[in-house]
């Protein structure tokens, strides 16, 4: 960034400042007043709503992805005029301009200054956008897949030392509901939801999605899962991780997979069911055996902390004697256990729970409830307790699935199953771009640069996708053609304009091979 532009940032920021400060600010209502109005049209002058575009555009360019996807995805015979990568990339990038489902493609390809930020003539229209992704097997998905992470392992690259000390591969199923009654492979799920159960594979540390495999609503959870933590796994070993972890709930215990893991040298941390055997295991341990779980954060001992509010909908069921269960304690043990389909023995956490069942203010019964958790974790690296809070840190994958839904990427606006499986890795693609466009901050320099580009880098990885899009994508921007590049001229000042810059600035730098 140049002294130029970081002398308007400053500039504009002062302004802004000043006018919405309780000292400066005017002070008149109503501070609504709409004036009369009169839209023209600019003969020459062309807008985009979406200026951060130009941090993705440049990405997209340095990491030559459009090379890795058309080698990977070798399924037009003529590119009369799009390729493969341009196919892909017109739907990724529709989501990162605003767009939410596969029409609103239209509204892209019939906007002069989008086509021109893109350096593009036209744009597939939404109909040739579905024909193509009908054009794919599962095989060839899984091929562009792993272009995709050929592209991953250029971006992990560019990280930090520390960020190899330690790659949790995720590994959960989620429904995607449609209302649709001629799509074909869909099924119905234990829940009475029509749709598909696609499986999704992740990287705790970044959110990034690895994998994504479309299955029929009726699949259970784990299905095919072992394949993709084998994929998973080898790209991580490829980037030279020097720690790999699986980890999943109690529909992800491979049991007969797990020996080959170990000797491979990955940890897992996975959810193990509460057979009968296991509940007599834990039900025969010595009091002395169970410890005290306390999952309360540690905090600094003068920190003040603000009172809660009462729990409605706890006085509710109180008042109207509704069946009620509510925790009391939670004490946890382990213990040596052996699989049926596994040769060795691993480490079997236990966690009780007391529970007290009431009926309104009367106390019925008590029960406890036990869940387990199989590691093969060594207890001098990850006691018990981590075992478990590592366990338990599973739970943020829901929000990257969340974060999914709301980019787009999980909807089948398709015919079947595959072309269905197609449209999400294509469309999930927006979701990694916006995580890479963060990674690619690089975290250099002095010890105070090292710190504000660290939360910089970790403010736009952990961001949500419509905070993304709101904050560093909507910016309208003027869009100036030259013969060799094009100028994105911001129309508006806004706080996240910085980080802008800064983002953009880290994507043009030259990459670490």
């Amino acid at each position: 960034m140049n002294a130029k532009v970081r002398q308007q940032l400053r500039k504009r920021k002062r302004k802004l400042l000043r006018r919405i400060s309780i000292e400066h600010g005017k002070w008149q209502s109503p501070m609504i007043r709409p004036a009369t109005t009169k839209i023209e049209l600019a003969e020459k002058q062309q807008a985009v709503t979406c200026g951060g575009l130009a941090a993705i555009v440049e990405l997209i360019k340095t990491l030559g992805i459009r090379k890795e996807l058309n080698r990977s995805a070798s399924v037009l015979k003529l590119h009369l005029p799009y390729d493969e990568a341009d196919h892909i990339l017109n739907i990724a990038l529709n989501l990162l301009a605003g767009g939410t489902c596969l029409d609103h493609i239209e509204h892209r390809r019939n906007d002069e200054a989008y086509l021109d930020a893109l350096g593009a003539e036209r744009i597939p229209d939404p109909t040739t956008a579905g024909d193509f992704c009908r054009r794919f097997s599962h095989v060839q998905l899984i091929m562009v897949m792993q272009a995709i992470n050929r592209v991953r392992q250029t971006v992990w690259k560019q990280q930090e030392d520390r960020f190899f000390d330690c790659a949790t591969i995720e590994a959960d199923g989620t429904m995607v509901e449609t209302a649709g009654e001629k799509k074909e492979g869909i099924g119905i799920s234990y829940k009475g939801q029509w749709g598909y159960h696609p499986l999704v594979v992740t990287l705790a540390e970044t959110q990034e999605l690895l994998y994504i495999h479309n299955r029929p609503g009726n699949r259970v959870s784990e299905e095919d899962s072992a394949f993709f933590y084998d994929l998973a796994i080898d790209q991580c070993k490829k980037a030279g991780f020097r720690k790999i972890v699986l980890r999943g709930d109690t529909a992800f215990s491979s049991t007969e997979h797990l020996d080959r893991w170990d000797e491979l040298g990955v940890k897992f941390v996975l959810g193990y069911s509460a057979h009968r055997n296991l509940c007599r295991m834990a039900d025969s341990l010595p009091k002395t055996a169970w410890k005290r779980l306390d999952r309360s954060s540690v905090g600094a001992a003068d920190e003040m902390k603000r009172a809660k509010r009462p729990k409605v909908k706890e006085r509710i069921v109180v008042a109207n004697g509704y069946k009620n269960k509510r925790l009391t304690g939670e004490s946890y043990a382990e213990f040596e256990y052996r699989p049926t389909a596994c040769k060795k023995s691993y480490r079997m956490v236990v966690v009780r729970k007391d529970i007290d069942v009431t009926s309104g203010q009367q106390l019925l019964f008590s029960e406890e409830k036990y869940f387990f958790y199989i590691s093969n974790e060594a207890s001098d690296d990850a006691p018990a307790r981590e075992v478990i809070r590592a366990s338990n840190k599973r739970c943020n994958q829901e929000n990257t699935i969340s974060q999914l839904n709301a980019s787009g990427a999980l909807t089948a606006p398709l015919d079947n199953l595959e072309s269905n499986m197609a449209y999400m890795v294509f469309a999930s693609l927006a979701w990694t771009l916006k995580t890479w466009s963060g990674m690619l901050i690089r975290v250099k320099g002095n010890e105070g640069q090292r710190r504000v580009r660290r939360e910089a880098r970790n403010r736009i990885v952990r961001m949500e996708f419509w905070t993304y899009l709101n904050s560093l994508m909507l910016l309208p921007a003027q869009v100036i053609r030259s013969s060799r590049r094009r100028i994105f001229r911001l129309l508006t000042y806004r706080p996240t304009v910085d980080l802008l810059m800064t983002m953009h600035d880290h994507i043009r730098q030259p990459l670490r091979c």
